[in-house]
């Protein structure tokens, strides 16, 4: 075992005043993070494609957030989105990049093989989307003003457990969100000499909108088949962990399974 620093271990890192971007703000495990980090003393902009339901939302945090619409796949947006956060909150110092979409098919099917569009859909916003934010946050956080510790800023990217457990039909999201774990490492890697850390959540089967719309008879089984707790994951819980990987200064290029055990069956 390591012996402890003579100074003791490096403080938590304070969310009190950090201005934080969280994408796919409007709904979900976006709107669970903003919220989480504006209770945590954080200044929030919310990014989302879908405008409406993001002043929504951002209106019910108060003052401490703020409403951007971009699409995370366009490099002008979300320059323009970044730029407008700096002079709405103050300085990035935290992103969690929550936007995702999902596509269900073989790779080859009744019909024939797989439709090459959504395939390239969901890597073009799951993938693509991601490292855009990723780099244009960074670049932003690059800009601050190191800590004592030398920390400039924190990422939180999301994946899921189907980079690794990916069941049939899910190919082109497993491969997605394959790529996001893939990318935590070299990323915290390239990013360490300005003092910005990167990790990844990978949640397991969650209570968000797209659950939202199964029947309650297999939202209940979904849930009979995680070990412990027994209960879909909920929003809170992946925000939950958000806020603890931004401010333990020590966590950084890992890829975290939240999904209570759980390991997904092939269908």
């Amino acid at each position: 075992m390591a012996e402890s620093s003579v100074d003791g271990p490096a403080p938590a890192r304070t969310l009190e005043g950090a201005g934080a971007i969280v994408t796919g703000g409007a709904s979900g495990l976006g709107a669970a993070s903003a919220r989480a980090l504006v209770a945590r003393g954080a200044r929030v902009a919310l990014v989302d494609v879908n405008a409406e339901q993001t002043e929504r939302t951002a209106g019910g945090l108060g003052d401490s957030a703020v409403a951007l619409t971009a699409d995370v796949t366009d490099e002008d947006a979300v320059s323009k989105a970044v730029e407008a956060a700096r002079q709405q909150i103050g300085n990035l110092r935290v992103a969690v990049l929550c936007a995702g979409v999902g596509w269900a098919e073989r790779v080859v099917a009744r019909h024939g093989p797989a439709q090459m569009e959504f395939f390239q859909k969901v890597m073009q916003v799951n993938v693509i989307g991601t490292y855009n934010v990723l780099r244009l946050t960074a670049a932003a956080m690059a800009e601050n003003e190191p800590d004592e510790d030398g920390a400039r800023g924190a990422v939180v990217m999301t994946a899921s457990v189907a980079a690794f457990d990916g069941q049939i039909g899910q190919t082109a999201y497993s491969a997605s969100k394959g790529a996001i774990v893939s990318l935590t490492l070299p990323a915290a890697r390239d990013l360490s000499r300005f003092g910005i850390r990167v990790n990844t959540i990978a949640p397991g089967v969650f209570d968000t909108p797209l659950l939202g719309a199964l029947p309650e008879e297999t939202r209940d089984s979904l849930a009979a088949g995680i070990p412990f707790p027994s209960r879909l994951g909920q929003p809170d819980d992946f925000a939950l962990l958000a806020c603890q990987l931004v401010e333990n200064p020590y966590v950084n290029g890992e890829t975290i399974r939240l999904d209570g055990a759980l390991r997904m069956a092939p269908k």
